[in-house]
């Protein structure tokens, strides 16, 4: 059993209501729970929300709404994983062997985004599985500014090569997938499990943060159309 877990609080400051915002027609959760749904991988699709606007318009895209989060689960500090475990224990779904965490943002993964994931950390018996992408750019020779002057952030890579420079790579935020045993052990001192892996995203993914975000993903979603 795999239970899909989607964290949709109510208060985005950046964007408001920006789990409910349209695109291509649908609200974003919506969007998402269609994505979820058509994976065909869950026993469970539940909405974890302090919001019972969003969690009407969930329950009619076909997720679970068992309860309404708790406030002080939903500020802008709460670590995404104290919502799942509290989710996982309100639900009583401690015995499925894995829980996705699938945020309502991230309606640019596909259907097989998800069962890719779910296949490969079955077969490496991975702790924890999240989806990752290549800087396009070395962070190495990143510049930060302090009081209007400029400094390398890390001044050994000043004169280094790109072509000598590793390969990094960030979190999309797109989907993670836990061991429930591990996840339910989580805390603040680590957030990244033993054994974790990955899933490589060569797609473009757009993290929506800020207004222009937004406007981006709805620019892809008309082009696709």
């Amino acid at each position: 059993m795999t239970v899909c877990i989607i964290p949709a609080r109510a208060g985005s400051k950046r964007i408001k209501n920006k789990n409910i915002q349209k695109v291509n027609g649908h609200p974003l959760i919506g969007l998402a729970i269609r994505i979820a749904k058509k994976a065909n991988i869950f026993s469970q699709i539940v909405v974890s929300t302090d919001c019972k606007k969003i969690a009407s318009i969930a329950k009619k895209y076909g997720a679970q709404i068992l309860f309404l989060r708790s406030k002080n689960l939903s500020d802008d500090f709460t670590p995404t994983y104290k919502v799942l475990i509290d989710c996982v224990k309100r639900i009583k779904s401690e015995n499925s062997e894995y829980h996705f965490c699938l945020y309502p943002t991230s309606v640019m993964i596909g259907t097989k985004d998800l069962v890719s994931g779910l296949k490969k950390i079955k077969k490496m018996n991975s702790n924890f599985l999240c989806t990752i992408a290549k800087f396009e750019n070395f962070p190495q020779r990143s510049i930060i500014i302090k009081k209007n002057l400029i400094s390398f952030n890390w001044p050994k890579y000043q004169l280094r090569r790109s072509q000598d420079l590793d390969n990094l790579y960030y979190d999309t935020s797109s989907f993670y997938i836990y061991k429930t045993n591990v996840l339910l052990k989580m805390n603040n001192k680590k957030i990244l499990p033993k054994k974790s892996t990955y899933i490589l995203m060569k797609k473009k993914i757009i993290d929506i943060n800020y207004p222009k975000d937004l406007r981006d993903l709805k620019n892809f979603f008309n082009n696709k159309t």
